[in-house]
């Protein structure tokens, strides 16, 4: 996921809030007490296989027919650029590990283990050697978890995640249990038994027992870091690559396993950190409010791509709002758990993060009206989907392309309502849009994009809204929506059997996704694509292919991109 851009965004502040609390404590110990970031659902999965499997799939079905509405077999040798997204997935778990750390199941631990290899041992040099092999012990059991998920459901399902339906509905109702858990409600633990059999192989000498006693702390602490786990892995699973559950495990155990190695190497910095004590507890809690928060996107997929239509972006603004609103009175005292302990005082530093949080349910209230709140675009059901604005100004007005065309109905327009860009007049149907634009004598851009695609609502509201972008894209171009992940069924006589990967493609989404796929090598969104009236990639003055570009946030850049499309039409004309 890429995703995830925003969502490591929220992954940052989650870090600081940690810090911020950490900062908070008072020297002496008060009652113990006993968690995307961009999506950045970046990327949408596609119906092909790998290209060497296409190929015999296209030898073994050139006997099938393909259906009418299929496009010329123009293809593009290079294909999509690499994403980012397991960097950014690294970096999210990285993050997440570190806010582990300071969980109530682990952060008394690291002066206890650090000690305990210390005095093992009986020299310094074996205690920090020991201590390495306990780091990474832990680093190998959480990578084995990642590899273990991706074993489980296959690469392909992996893909197909971040679009279905029950799992994202079931990947909802899981962060939400895993938030309430935060809350205090329960504890989710594993069976007791496994953690004494675990222990009981720790007493064994050798690298098997300090594995062992890894493995213990991975399932003893599982109370605490099984939500921030399950959150990892359900971002991982719906990031599309099959490495991603391994690469967010990786992050997440470097990052727990780092304090443990790095106070064995300075034991006298056990000294510097501050007491375990109630702010261990507010820390989970904090993490608790921002889960059930983020876990609303999941819930949002579900209801663009199958069309439900009732959770609407005012909806989601004012669960936001709710869920923030309480968790700022929770930072000042306001609300108590009854895990909690007593806060005789509010510190500077959680008077500034409530600060923080009350400003931004602030900025939030009005999105109620329309606002567009640039920052989290990425992260809100499409603009479309809002119930009232304030204002009706703004994006200007749509060219005059459908009454010009004698085209006069929109094919799947009713479909697309709650997604249209403001303003621009868009298509959905690759047929419709080649006729329009013979009839108009315009450049096709096709954007391939996705309902659950973070990205491309990062682009359309912070790039297509830019007044040079806006325009050209409305006046210059006639400008094809294909949504990769729609739902939509297909008639019975418009399904058929893709010769690119031999499946059935029975909706409107997977139609989409085979046509980017077998043409274009490419199954990320946003993807852009330039065509002339007879659906050709066009040519620059030097009879260089305009290749088709991903998410570009950079104006000037996809400024150039869009009017090399317009220069290379008006040239072939």
């Amino acid at each position: 996921m890429i995703f995830l851009k925003n969502l490591k965004r929220f992954s940052f502040l989650l870090f600081v809030f940690a810090l911020l609390l950490t900062a908070g404590t008072p020297a002496k110990a008060q009652t113990d007490t006993t968690s995307s970031a961009d999506i950045e659902f970046t990327d949408i999965p596609s119906a092909a296989d790998s290209i060497a499997a296409a190929k015999k799939a296209r030898e073994a079905k050139k006997a099938i027919a393909k259906p009418a509405t299929e496009v010329k077999a123009t293809t593009v040798a290079k294909p999509a650029a690499p994403s980012q997204s397991l960097w950014t997935l690294f970096i999210t778990g990285f993050i997440q590990g570190l806010l582990a750390v300071t969980m109530p199941c682990i952060y008394p631990l690291l002066p206890l283990t650090v000690s305990f290899f210390t005095k093992k041992a009986g020299s310094r040099q074996k205690g920090i050697l020991h201590s390495i092999i306990y780091g990474i012990s832990i680093i190998v059991i959480y990578v084995l978890l990642g590899f273990a998920v991706t074993l489980a459901f296959g690469p392909g399902a992996l893909n197909a995640l971040a679009t279905n339906g029950i799992f994202n509905l079931l990947f909802f109702i899981l962060l939400v249990v895993f938030g309430v858990s935060f809350l205090g409600a329960f504890e989710i633990t594993l069976p007791s038994s496994l953690a004494n059999k675990l222990d009981a192989n720790s007493d064994k000498g050798g690298l098997a027992g300090i594995f062992f006693m890894a493995a213990t702390l991975v399932v003893v602490s599982f109370s605490c870091t099984g939500p921030l786990i399950g959150n990892m892995l359900v971002l991982a699973a719906t990031n599309g690559e099959r490495l991603a559950p391994a690469v967010g495990m990786f992050g997440f155990s470097l990052a727990l396993a780092l304090p443990f190695t790095l106070f064995a190497l300075f034991p006298s910095a056990l000294k510097s950190l501050p007491k375990s004590g109630g702010w261990l507890n507010s820390i989970k809690v904090v993490l608790g409010f921002l889960e059930i928060a983020l876990a609303l996107k999941f819930l949002s997929n579900v209801d663009l791509a199958y069309h439900w239509n009732w959770f609407n972006r005012d909806i989601y603004l004012a669960l936001w709002i709710a869920i923030f609103f309480l968790m700022g009175l929770y930072l000042i005292g306001k609300i108590k758990f009854s895990h909690d302990s007593d806060l005789q005082f509010v510190s500077v530093p959680r008077i500034f993060l409530a600060v923080i949080v009350f400003a931004f349910v602030i900025y939030l209230v009005p999105g109620l009206w329309g606002a567009p709140l640039k920052p989290l675009s990425a992260l809100l059901p499409p603009p479309a989907t809002q119930d009232f604005y304030l204002s009706e100004n703004g994006g200007g007005s749509a060219a005059p392309a459908l009454a010009q065309s004698s085209v006069k109905e929109k094919k799947y327009a009713e479909i697309f309502s709650r997604a249209k860009v403001k303003g621009l007049d868009a298509w959905y149907d690759y047929e419709q849009a080649l006729q329009v634009s013979k009839e108009l004598h315009k450049p096709i851009m096709i954007d391939f994009t996705g309902w659950n695609c973070v990205n491309c609502r990062q682009m359309e509201n912070d790039v297509w809204e830019d007044p040079q972008v806006f325009k050209r894209i409305r006046d210059d171009y006639v400008l094809l929506q294909l949504y990769t992940d729609d739902k939509t069924e297909l008639k019975p006589e418009e399904q058929y059997t893709s010769a690119f990967s031999g499946k059935k493609i029975t909706n409107l989404g997977a139609k989409w996704q085979d046509m980017q796929a077998e043409r274009f090598n490419a199954n990320a969104q946003p993807f852009y694509v330039l065509l002339d009236s007879d659906g050709n990639l066009m040519t620059d003055p030097n009879n260089k292919t305009i290749e088709p570009s991903g998410a570009n946030f950079n104006i000037s850049s996809y400024l150039k991109f869009l009017d090399s499309g317009i220069a290379a039409y008006k040239n072939k004309k």
